[in-house]
């Protein structure tokens, strides 16, 4: 199955948010003021939530529907997997 469009721009956000993550950890260690710590980490949180919906419905949009149109998995495992995938939004 092709890689969803969206791979590479998910790709780029989760880098960002390690390169942020890196600077967070270094602020913690020169002993940084605990607000800007905090403001840092709810965006490196907000970055990784945001790219993990984007994958799920990326998948529920992509591979999903691909599965049912093509008929290569069943409605049921379809139904499941959707289930299953679901639970991470």
């Amino acid at each position: 199955m092709n890689t969803p469009t969206s791979h590479p721009a998910i790709i780029q956000r989760l880098k960002r948010a390690e390169g942020h993550l890196k600077s967070i950890i270094v602020m913690l260690e020169e002993g940084r003021a605990c607000l800007d710590i905090a403001q840092q980490l709810q965006a490196v949180e907000s970055a990784v939530s945001n790219a993990k919906k984007t994958l799920v419905h990326d998948h529920i949009d992509h591979c999903l529907e691909h599965a049912v149109r093509a008929g290569t998995q069943s409605a049921d495992d379809t139904i499941r997997e959707f289930k299953a995938i679901t639970k991470y939004l």
